[in-house]
């Protein structure tokens, strides 16, 4: 793969825009040169709007987008995130490698043209839908990554620990009989990942959830993982019934618990985390480890609400994750981030901090979690910087939402006025993956045979 040499008339660099920006792509995929102030050279790619960095979206059940928009009917009294799981079950217990890679590469497509230039899937589903392994234990996983590849979108492999239905249950239900996994096989699924040499393809684990690993389990995890510098995610705190279910096994919350129990650090992600007191925040800060926010499946599922202002005024990594699938736009998930905290609190602009010198939610939103996502990922280097792989979103100016705002809001714009996608082009390493409406429908008739086999 050749270089390549772009020209951006503005950028979103370290936190402001920045004007005449010249940026250069190795034969890596890595930037080379990010340099404001430069007058276009004739040979360089003049890009048709504003530059913002890519982002990740740090936290994806790929397969869950055969399900977005299912379970919005209510037949009993109660419906709540233990019942939307129970009829979740029914996709994850029929979807096939063929059907599963058609149904990611038309997510990730979506999420390419949601502001996503990379993604972190929370993989759980291994096994033939009678619960033994496929022939090659990494069916599964492979069509993720071929998905992946198919759409251009890095990918972050997650192969999860899962081996119980509970505190107290020892073995896995019936129809969670595709996820089963013991430590030795998160490890070898890991390793088969890592051992394809995909490009822009990586590989970490993740453990389900507290409920679904035993502690021996888990501290077996973390001493295979000493020394590898892959990123380790776990659901943790998502539900009020999970922390009582906690407190009643363990004698502590969730994350009271891993806080306790094991030696949080950078690599570990906590996903959801929407049921954390202060001392819990302020040791998840202490530690290191991130925090991957999902917003609109919080909201789909009846999660409740996370501390926003206390993970922000923490050190605490954040990140966005689409997770569920029911929103697969970075910038709606940043409105509804906010959003939420006005609702609960009666205010506006909670995230903002004008004492820090930061007065716009949005550019202090997208800038805590752009370099959140890149810990969730596993990235040191991430952004329009020199190092960096070499992803940007391009904006439509003419977007509705966009038009005619000033320069200096752009971002404000986009995140809080801007009703559908304003985003152009999508570059991930060095290359164009996707341009509006050059490739909508590239993956649509794979992906509509695979929703007809499912549903139909």
């Amino acid at each position: 793969m050749s270089g390549a040499l772009l020209w951006a008339p503005r950028a979103w660099i370290a936190g402001a825009w920045r004007d005449h920006v010249l940026l250069e792509a190795g034969a890596d995929g890595h930037w080379t040169c990010v340099e404001p102030g430069v007058t276009a050279p004739e040979r360089a790619t003049v890009l048709p709007g504003p530059v913002l960095p890519g982002q990740v979206d740090a936290h994806s059940h790929a397969f869950q987008r055969a399900f977005a928009g299912l379970a919005e009917r209510r037949g009993g009294d109660n419906d709540d995130f233990w019942s939307w799981r129970d009829r979740m079950y029914g996709v994850a217990l029929r979807i096939t490698p063929a059907q599963l890679r058609a149904v990611a590469a038309q997510l990730y497509t979506e999420l390419l043209a949601g502001g996503y230039t990379h993604v972190c899937e929370f993989h759980y589903l291994h096994h033939d839908s009678d619960g033994r392994p496929h022939a090659d234990p990494l069916a599964m996983s492979r069509a993720l990554a071929d998905a992946a590849g198919d759409a251009g979108i890095g990918l972050t492999l997650l192969p999860v620990l899962y081996e119980r239905a509970g505190f107290t249950q020892p073995a896995l239900r019936e129809d969670q009989r595709r996820f089963a996994t013991n430590v030795k096989d998160v490890l070898a699924m890991r390793d088969g990942v890592r051992a394809w040499k995909l490009p822009q393809v990586h590989a970490g684990v993740a453990i389900h959830s507290l409920r679904a690993a035993p502690p021996a389990s888990i501290h077996e995890l973390v001493r295979a993982l000493d020394g590898d510098d892959g990123p380790i995610h776990i659901h943790v705190a998502e539900q009020t019934a999970e922390v009582d279910d906690c407190l009643a096994a363990t004698g502590a919350r969730p994350i009271e618990w891993l806080a306790r129990a094991v030696r949080l650090d950078a690599r570990w992600q906590l996903v959801h985390a929407t049921h954390a007191l202060p001392a819990e925040i302020d040791a998840v800060a202490t530690s290191g480890a991130g925090v991957v926010i999902c917003p609109s499946t919080e909201a789909n599922l009846g999660d409740g609400l996370a501390d926003l202002p206390r993970w922000l005024a923490s050190t605490t990594p954040l990140s966005i994750g689409s997770d569920s699938q029911a929103c697969r736009s970075l910038m709606e998930e940043l409105r509804w981030l906010e959003y939420g905290q006005r609702l609960l609190l009666r205010r506006r602009n909670v995230a903002a901090r004008p004492d820090l010198g930061i007065d716009a939610t949005a550019a202090r939103l997208f800038g805590r979690t752009l370099a959140g996502g890149a810990a969730a990922a596993g990235f040191e280097r991430w952004g329009l910087i020199e190092g960096a792989r070499a992803d940007l979103l391009v904006l439509d100016n003419g977007a509705h939402g966009l038009a005619g705002v000033p320069a200096t809001h752009t971002l404000d714009a986009l995140v809080f006025a801007t009703g559908a996608p304003a985003v152009c082009e999508t570059w991930v390493a060095g290359q164009c993956r996707w341009r509006s409406g050059a490739e909508a429908s590239r993956f649509s008739a794979p992906f509509k045979e695979a929703m007809q086999a499912l549903w139909g």
